[in-house]
């Protein structure tokens, strides 16, 4: 019996040995090709984030950049975009991504930086990782099936070699699509180009995300109550921010049809925030503000509401870039307040908020709790476990992106197959 099992067992390795070749090799050159993209792309955006510091006037520019944007994507026939939502059903449902896709994000996520728009970058990098790797799989004449492996090999890279967290940006691909099924079959392809993706990013020398937390106090049932607490406010917040993204973009919709209105009206109103704010900390990603909580534990009580005002009005108006940095803000700077408000490690709730509010808007608990261990280490793993697990439990069936099934319910072991609201 034994030797009939180890009999099989050989017979089919050089089967399985040559796939695992085959996708070594695929993994290696989108790793290769979507981490230098990304190097590229987060040095555009370093450098145009300098520039508007340096002149802030720029942000009076918004509204011209605006027209910008919308022109480029008209002059390329695509202006119905639908961002990222398209990278998730192309997995879906096999749509293709057409390769115009990453330079125009590329470029009008820069303008939107440029210019003082608030928005991310990761969002940005899964559709410029999500693009190319499909371009690959098509060039390379993949079937349906390995065509969406690419799509999430790039997605992947590209998350690695901007935020430096390949465990996970490996996992992140394979998780956000579908919740409740993961597809393991991306698994070793997904590493590959994720860990590639960051060794080229550190050849480039772009560094980390990481911050350190000074003191973790030690787990206990008081401590735990309070971080729950906290938890169940962030699921709060984490719906809300979706709620104001899809309610700022519909309401661009109905009063102004024309896109070039829309996008010019956008950034008039946003060019007016910051000048009654009187700074441009809620302008950009914002991590200088992450940065300040952790090293200053101060922050304004109402960043976080302002965080999500400016970022409903950037995206919603059509300026281009990610939700998944402004959801770190979001959920940094509330995590902080409420630090300062109880008493309690305001670096440590600064980080577990982020966390929270992370899960809270990609439905992703696994990558959240791998990107807290990634950026603020394994110490305070109790806190984090509990505040992703209310996080993602709480904020209900609210999402970032529309196209992403809940394959399973969060409250049942129960199949709904349905999309985030």
């Amino acid at each position: 019996m034994i030797l009939k099992e180890l009999e099989h067992y050989v017979r089919h390795f050089g089967k399985r040995f040559l796939i695992f070749l085959r996708w070594l090799l695929f993994s290696i050159l989108s790793g290769i090709l979507v981490g230098t993209v990304g190097a590229v792309f987060h040095y555009c955006i370093f450098y145009a984030t300098k520039t508007r510091e340096t002149y802030p006037w720029l942000v009076l520019l918004l509204p011209a950049a605006g027209l910008l944007i919308v022109g480029s994507y008209h002059m390329m026939h695509d202006e119905k975009d639908a961002g990222t939502n398209l990278v998730l059903s192309a997995i879906h449902s096999g749509k293709h991504i057409p390769l115009r896709m990453a330079p125009l994000i590329f470029i009008s996520t820069v303008m939107t930086h440029l210019f003082g728009g608030s928005a991310g970058r990761e969002g940005a990098a899964l559709q410029l990782g999500g693009s190319i790797g499909n371009s690959l799989g098509r060039l390379l004449k993949f079937d349906e099936k390995d065509q969406h492996i690419m799509i999430m090999c790039g997605m992947s890279a590209a998350f690695s070699a901007l935020f430096g967290t390949p465990l996970a940006a490996a996992v992140f691909s394979m998780e956000v699509v579908s919740v409740g099924i993961m597809h393991y079959a991306a698994l070793v392809p997904c590493v590959v180009s994720s860990l590639l993706a960051q060794g080229i990013a550190e050849y480039w020398r772009i560094e980390p995300e990481q911050f350190l937390l000074h003191s973790i106090p030690e787990f206990t049932l008081s401590s735990g109550i309070t971080i729950a607490v906290l938890a169940v406010l962030c699921a709060i917040v984490s719906a809300l921010f979706c709620i104001a993204l899809h309610m700022g973009e519909a309401l661009y919709k109905k009063y102004f049809s024309n896109p070039y209105l829309r996008i010019c009206a956008g950034g008039a109103l946003l060019a007016l925030l910051t000048l009654l704010v009187g700074n441009q900390d809620y302008n950009g990603a914002g991590m200088p503000i992450i940065a300040r909580c952790f090293e200053e534990h101060h922050v304004l009580p109402y960043a976080f509401a302002l965080k999500i005002l400016f970022t409903a009005v950037t995206l919603g108006a059509g300026f281009k870039g990610g939700e998944i940095v402004p959801s770190f803000f979001i959920g940094g700077t509330f995590g902080c307040l409420f630090g300062n408000l109880v008493g309690f490690a305001p670096d440590l709730c600064t980080a577990a908020g982020m966390g929270a509010v992370f899960c809270g808007v990609t439905n992703c608990p696994i990558t959240s709790l791998f990107i807290c261990f990634e950026l603020f280490g394994f110490q305070g793993m109790p806190y984090f476990l509990l505040s992703v697990a209310l996080g993602y439990m709480l904020s209900g069936y609210y999402g970032l992106y529309h196209s992403q099934k809940i394959v399973y319910s969060k409250y049942k072991t129960e199949y709904i197959n349905r999309k985030t609201r």
